[in-house]
């Protein structure tokens, strides 16, 4: 008791009063989670239209943010699908088993979509930042995920949403999928009449949002500048080209918004979750050089959704009650070069020429044959049926095609699956990360920078470069102090963050560490 009065005249003396001493202040977690990753963001971009941004967009994330800003992802090659698989679990296709858009089917050696099952995310290995939250909540956290493409709004969603929302390519209406509800939303179908891009006044062109970014060139890469654009938007295709063009966002704001009102996000102190993609890639997906203009105003229109994103949450939910975590997909769609007219070494890798080169080779050492079964872009498969039944072992024929590959004109590296799962060369770490067993080849080749690889099969060609692209990673709001942290820093660390700032356990497999 003595002790107890001590401390009394102590705190009194030191100018607390028994109110201050009483009530501690408590920090509650965020109320909502807005985690935005925007396909295609660059860095170099960025900095180059900065002339062009409103004080509200990307310049009060910049300034007001946590902004990492050296970001990078630990595996290659990276597309859209395997970005947001990697964001959303914190680990990399080599254990989240995404590794792209598309892979080849061992059993039937078809092309597979990464949602291909019922519009689901069955093909999505391990748990997400979400299926962690509701677990947490006991299923009470509401969960949303908004993007203009299906694989990017189902993979960010996880496994236990409670809502998921994507531009359908040919209606241009807002789809959902039956795995997550048994039933559309009430409110989405007049929605989809008044709002989605198929609504009867919905823009049919594309112009330059403000005339700055529609005629004057930032990047000033030619000496005679492009003529103002004005894209017509029709025939069947005219829904998936408005998803490239900088109009995209607009809808992609819209149904958030409204998302948020009508299921009451960030409204009780249990933490809500919403997922956004917006789009920041080239036009049609045309190579840069071809579409400056319409590139400028993409990121123009994006920076003026941002703002109004931002501030409708804040009046909403209020800064302090609000997370936002926004990110790149951190690649570009592979530009075109002519690098004969300049000189600059370059050549074309045929993978079916070779593979049947390849197939002559097995047969002069084991016999007829059909010993490499197909290619998949950059990957061979191995018969392994073939090479069982002649007691040749995987081992052996993975060492004699790397030999046997090796050799040829425009190899920069030949891997073998074996040789990927045994690995512990730092060199080889991001092809380890994007190997999934499962899911890829048995040998992986990768060409010089400056080669293509064609596959004849399907006429799929891509331009081998090893250019690093920079993107940042921002954290905003929630009391977050502001601050520029510039060391390397990659993205499976984003949801062990946001793990720790929502008080929950990270995703199942993610053992990387929190950015702070």
């Amino acid at each position: 008791m003595r002790n107890k009065y001590l401390y009394i005249t102590l705190f009194t003396i030191l100018g607390f009063t028994p109110e201050m001493i009483a009530q501690p202040k408590i920090q509650y977690a965020p109320r909502l989670v807005v985690s935005i990753t925007i396909d295609q963001l660059r860095t170099d971009y960025l900095e180059a239209f900065s002339p062009l941004f409103s004080n509200d967009g990307f310049k009060r994330l910049l300034e007001r943010g946590l902004v990492f800003s050296n970001a990078s992802y630990p595996f290659s090659p990276i597309d859209r699908a395997s970005a947001i698989a990697t964001v959303v679990t914190g680990v990399t296709p080599s254990c989240h088993s995404i590794v792209g858009e598309q892979w080849l089917d061992r059993e039937s050696l078809r092309p597979v979509v990464c949602t291909k099952d019922k519009q689901s995310p069955d093909q999505l290995l391990t748990s997400t930042i979400t299926d962690e939250l509701k677990v947490a909540t006991d299923g009470n956290a509401r969960v949303y995920s908004v993007a203009p493409f299906m694989e990017a709004a189902i993979l960010a969603a996880g496994h236990a949403a409670n809502g998921v929302y994507w531009i359908d390519d040919e209606s241009g209406r807002w789809s959902v999928s039956s795995y997550y509800n048994a039933e559309k939303p009430q409110w989405l179908p007049v929605f989809n009449v008044t709002e989605s891009p198929a609504k009867e006044s919905g823009v049919d062109s594309w112009e330059p949002f403000i005339e700055l970014s529609g005629t004057f060139n930032f990047f000033q890469h030619t000496a005679n500048p492009q003529k103002p654009f004005k894209h017509k938007f029709s025939g069947h295709n005219k829904f998936a080209q408005l998803k490239t063009s900088g109009l995209v966002n607009a809808y992609v704001t819209q149904m958030v918004l409204k998302c948020i009102t009508q299921e009451m996000m960030g409204s009780d102190r249990i933490t809500d979750y919403l997922n956004i993609n917006y789009y920041a890639g080239t036009f049609n997906h045309a190579a840069m050089s071809e579409c400056l203009y319409e590139l400028q105003d993409t990121y123009v229109r994006l920076d003026r959704e941002l703002a109004t994103l931002i501030s409708t949450i804040e009046k909403k939910v209020g800064l302090e009650h609000a997370l936002f975590v926004v990110t790149s997909t951190g690649y570009s769609d592979v530009e075109s070069a002519n690098y004969e007219k300049y000189r600059i070494p370059t050549g074309t890798f045929y993978m079916n020429r070779t593979s049947n080169l390849l197939n002559m080779y097995f047969g002069a050492l084991w016999g007829q044959g059909r010993y490499i079964e197909t290619c998949f872009r950059n990957q061979m498969f191995l018969n392994h049926k073939l090479l069982e039944s002649k007691r040749i072992s995987l081992t052996d024929a993975s060492l004699r095609a790397q030999e046997f590959l090796s050799q040829m004109s425009g190899i920069s590296n030949v891997y073998s699956g074996l040789q990927l799962l045994t690995s512990n060369n730092e060199q080889t770490q991001k092809i380890r990360n994007g190997y999934n067993p499962a899911r890829c080849g048995d040998i992986i080749i990768e060409v010089s920078p400056g080669w293509k690889i064609l596959n004849e099969n399907t006429n799929d060609t891509r331009l081998s470069r090893a250019s690093f692209i920079q993107f940042p990673i921002i954290f905003y709001g929630a009391d977050t102090k502001a601050g520029r942290i510039n060391d390397r820093v990659t993205v499976d660390r984003i949801a062990p963050t946001i793990a720790k700032n929502i008080r929950i356990r990270a995703p199942n497999a993610c053992s990387a560490e929190p950015l702070y």
